[in-house]
C-alpha cells in the first residue's frame, strides 16, 4: 500500500503511474470472487504448465521417430532425466520459495521487502546455476551410469547431458523467476514466456534433429536455446515499466535472513523435484536389472505422460497460492479457505479426467512417442498400473499448495518426503522380489503411494491449516464486533 504524509491539511501521497495504479488494484486479490481470482491466474498458468511440458515431450516425440537407433535413444534421454530433474529441483528451491513470500510482503504492504526477497532469489539462482554446470559435467559419466545408463545407451544420453547441463543456467533463471511474474498476477505474461519458449523449441527440434542430423544433441540444443530466449523475456519484464515488484540491482546482495526464509519455504518445492529425482533413478536401475532397456524406455514415456497429467495439475495448484498468500497476509481468512476448497475440487475433477483417457486409450497415448510393437506390448499394460488412481495426487498437490502458500514449509517438506522416499523408494526395490512381480512389482509402487500419501498429505492440511484458519476467522469477526460495540 502507498504511504501517506500530511502537510496542514493536505494529504501528500508519491506519484504512481496510472497503468501500475490499474495493475496494483487489478491484481489486489482481497477484492472480488475468489474463483474469478485463482481462474484469472490458473487459465494462463496451467496452459503455462501444458506448454512447458511440450520442452521434454516434444524432444522425446521427435526421438523416438528417428529413423535410427529411436529406441536406444529414447532410453538414453530417459536415463538423463534425474539429473535434469536436480536441475529443475534447485530452480524450485528458489522459485517457489521466493515468490509465495513475495506474495506475503505484497498482501501486508511492503514492496520494497518484496524486491528485495526477488532480487536475492536471483542472486541465488545464477549462484546455483554456475555450480550445478561445474559439478555435472565433471562427475557426468559415473552419474549416468549410476542412473541407469547402459553400454549401449551411455553415449546418447552423454551427447544429450553435456548440451542441456552447458546451458542450464538458462534454464534455471528461466523456470525460477516466471514465478515471480506469476505471483503478481501477470499470468498471462508468464504463459506467454512459456509460449514463446514452447514454439522456438517445436520449430527447432526438427531442424536440429532431422535437417541438421544431430540427433539427440540436436534435441538438447533447441531445448537450450528455447530456454535461453525464455529466460530474456523474463528478465526484460521484470526490469520493464509494467511490473508490479521490479528486479533490481541493489537488491541482488545476499541477505543471510532473506535467503534462509527463502530456502526454508522452497524446501518442498525443492524435496519433491529431489525424490521424483531419486525415484526415477531406483525405478531405471530397477527396470534395467529385471527387464532390461526396452523397460526403461516404457518408464520414460510413461513419466513423458504423467507431466502431462501432473504439471497442468500443479499449474492449477499454483496459481492458487498467490491468492491464498496475499489473503493470509492481509488477514482475510475465510477467502483463504474458499481458495483451499475451490482448488481441491477443480484439480480432483481435471485428475479424473486424464485418467480416464489414460485408462480408455492407452495405445493411442503409448503410440505418440513410439509404436515399437514390444513398446507397446511392454507398455500397456504398465500404464493401467502406474496411473491407476492417479486423480489421488491431486489431493497431494492441493494440500502441498496449501501448506507453501501459507508459508508452512515443515509440513510440505514431510509430506514430500514421505510420498517418494517413505512409501515409494522402498516398493519399488522390494515388490519386485515377492511373488515374481518384476517389473510389474515397480509399476505398482507408484498408485499404492498416491494413496497413502495423497489421503495422509490432504487430512493433515485440514486438522491444521483449515482449523487454523476457521479460528483466525472467528477471533477476526469477535475483534471486528467488539470494534463496533466500542
Amino acid at each position: 500500500m502507498p504511504q501517506y504524509g500530511f502537510c496542514g491539511r493536505i494529504a501528500i501521497r508519491p506519484y504512481i503511474s496510472k497503468d501500475k495504479t490499474q495493475s496494483m488494484d487489478q491484481n489486489d486479490f482481497t477484492k472480488g470472487s475468489i474463483i474469478r481470482n485463482v481462474l484469472r491466474l490458473a487459465a494462463p498458468m496451467t496452459l503455462a504448465q501444458l506448454i512447458n511440458v511440450l520442452y521434454n515431450v516434444v524432444d522425446r516425440i521427435y526421438i523416438g521417430r528417428m529413423p535410427e537407433n529411436a529406441m536406444l535413444s529414447m532410453t538414453g534421454l530417459g536415463v538423463t532425466l534425474p539429473i535434469l530433474t536436480i536441475v529443475i529441483a534447485f530452480a524450485n528451491l528458489v522459485g517457489m520459495g521466493g515468490a509465495p513470500l513475495c506474495s506475503i510482503a505484497r498482501g501486508r504492504g511492503d514492496q520494497e521487502d518484496a524486491e528485495r526477497i526477488m532480487g536475492n532469489s536471483f542472486a541465488l539462482l545464477v549462484i546455483f546455476g554456475a555450480a550445478l554446470t561445474a559439478i555435472i559435467l565433471l562427475f557426468k559419466e559415473p552419474m549416468l551410469y549410476a542412473f541407469g545408463a547402459s553400454a549401449a545407451t551411455f553415449p546418447f544420453a552423454d551427447a544429450y547431458l553435456t548440451v542441456y547441463i552447458g546451458g542450464s543456467l538458462f534454464v534455471m533463471c528461466g523456470l525460477g523467476m516466471n514465478s515471480f511474474i506469476n505471483s503478481q498476477g501477470f499470468g498471462k505474461v508468464g504463459m506467454t514466456t512459456v509460449l514463446i519458449g514452447a514454439i522456438c523449441n517445436i520449430l527447432l527440434d526438427p531442424l536440429f534433429i532431422f535437417v541438421f542430423g544431430m540427433g539427440v544433441a540436436g534435441a538438447a540444443w533447441a531445448t537450450v536455446i528455447s530456454q535461453c530466449v525464455s529466460a530474456i523475456w523474463i528478465l526484460r519484464f521484470l526490469t520493464g515499466k509494467k511490473a508490479i515488484l521490479k528486479l533490481r540491482a541493489r537488491y541482488f546482495r545476499l541477505k543471510a535472513a532473506k535467503v534462509k526464509e527463502i530456502l526454508m519455504l522452497g524446501l518442498s518445492g525443492f524435496t519433491i523435484a529431489v525424490t521424483n529425482s531419486t525415484v526415477q533413478t531406483v525405478c531405471n536401475t530397477t527396470l534395467l536389472a529385471y527387464g532390461g532397456d526396452i523397460y526403461v524406455g516404457v518408464m520414460t514415456i510413461i513419466n513423458s505422460l504423467r507431466e502431462v497429467v501432473f504439471q497442468p495439475m500443479v499449474g492449477f495448484t499454483n496459481a492458487a497460492q498467490p491468492v491464498m498468500g496475499y489473503n493470509y497476509g492481509a488477514k482475510a481468512y475465510a477467502r483463504v479457505r474458499e481458495a483451499i476448497r475451490f482448488t481441491t475440487i477443480a484439480s480432483a475433477a481435471f485428475a479424473t479426467l486424464m485418467w480416464l483417457l489414460l485408462l480408455l486409450f492407452p495405445a493411442f497415448f503409448m503410440g505418440i512417442f513410439n509404436s515399437d510393437p514390444q513398446i507397446l506390448a511392454a507398455g500397456i499394460p504398465a500404464m493401467h498400473i502406474y496411473f491407476f488412481a492417479v486423480f489421488l495426487m491431486s489431493l497431494q498437490a492441493t494440500g502441498q499448495a496449501a501448506f507453501v502458500g501459507l508459508g508452512k514449509s515443515k509440513h510440505a517438506i514431510f509430506f514430500s518426503l514421505f510420498r517418494k522416499v517413505i512409501i515409494v523408494t522402498p516398493l519399488t526395490l522390494f515388490l519386485p522380489t515377492i511373488m515374481n512381480l518384476g517389473t510389474t512389482g515397480v509399476f505398482l509402487a507408484e498408485p499404492i503411494s498416491n494413496f497413502l500419501g495423497g489421503l495422509a498429505c490432504y487430512i493433515t492440511m485440514m486438522c491444521t491449516v483449515w482449523r487454523e484458519l476457521k479460528r483466525k476467522e472467528v477471533l477476526a469477526a469477535e475483534s471486528g464486533a467488539i470494534i463496533d460495540g466500542v
